[in-house]
């Protein structure tokens, strides 16, 4: 019996692993048997070190494997070597030391600018209703603010300063910020309020957007509008407020914002959260630069 078929039943019969992981571990410590024997028919399980498991790792990542997936694979060798070393098999461990690669946050999913021009400026997406004004104004104040979908169900009327054009915002752990806004949003916000206004008249509750009950609105009353808003005009898979977010911070810094302006838009902590979105509009800058250059 070799050492991999010791290992595997190892795994079998005395930590009860499911035949799916014990497959699983095969799979990775073949191939990685595969790739050091190739590279070299002398070496072996007791022989192998750092380096050699670390150019597999490469040799993956190199083939387009996810961090994900090689990180998987270090994961099989590891718990290989430390059963070999516990068995005597091996005399040390040339895996106890190695670091698997750093998973890839995926990039933020926003609306592109002339989706959400379209969204907003054409009439024909629009009814003359109160809930479709009441929905454009949330996408119009979600996309032109940047503010977070509690941030938007939280504002009462008396946090519109329009005198000024800004909203006062009460973020996470109830810090508040100023957020300026323009005059697209200030005339929605205007229209919407007069109509809204004329549909409850005289009531108790303060919140500035209200439901069909002339309540405060929920946040899946909020996002099902969002979706239903975004599906007229993108594709993208997701489609909530938090979409808007990110479309508003891309927008912002594809148009010539500063990271430190749009981070304190945004109510961001710190400086290394607001930066994802500079990959995405580098993203976007390789796409135009794939689909425009003749030799690229």
């Amino acid at each position: 019996m070799n050492m991999i078929e010791e290992f595997l039943n190892y795994l079998r019969y005395e930590r009860n692993r499911s035949e799916l992981t014990v497959r699983t571990y095969e799979r990775s410590l073949e191939d990685f048997q595969s790739y050091f024997k190739n590279r070299d028919s002398q070496l072996s399980w007791e022989s192998v070190d750092s380096d050699v498991i670390r150019d597999w790792m490469e040799s993956m990542m190199d083939k387009g494997d996810m961090a994900s997936t090689v990180n998987n694979c270090l994961s099989a060798v590891r718990s290989f070597f430390r059963f070999a070393l516990s068995r005597q098999l091996v005399e040390r461990d040339p895996a106890y030391a190695i670091k698997g690669p750093k998973k890839q946050k995926p990039l933020p999913q926003f609306v592109r600018e002339d989706e959400m021009d379209r969204l907003i400026d054409v009439p024909e997406m629009w009814e003359d209703t109160y809930q479709d004004l009441r929905a454009r104004t949330i996408i119009i104040l979600f996309y032109e603010t940047g503010i977070r979908l509690a941030e938007l169900i939280g504002l009462d009327d008396r946090d519109v300063d329009f005198a000024a054009r800004q909203l006062k915002v009460t973020g996470k752990r109830n810090k508040q910020r100023i957020v300026p806004f323009g005059e697209e949003l200030e005339s929605a916000l205007t229209e919407y309020i007069n109509r809204r206004d004329k549909e409850y008249g005289v009531r108790d509750e303060s919140a500035l957007f209200l439901n069909d009950k002339g309540q405060r609105m929920t946040r899946y009353q909020v996002e099902a509008i969002v979706k239903k808003c975004l599906s007229m005009v993108t594709t993208i898979k997701k489609r909530s407020p938090h979409v808007l977010r990110h479309s508003f911070a891309t927008a912002m810094l594809n148009n010539g914002a500063g990271l430190e302006s749009v981070r304190k838009l945004l109510g961001h902590e710190s400086v290394a959260t607001t930066e994802i979105y500079t990959h995405t509009t580098f993203e976007q800058l390789k796409k135009v630069y794939e689909n425009a250059h003749p030799r690229a």
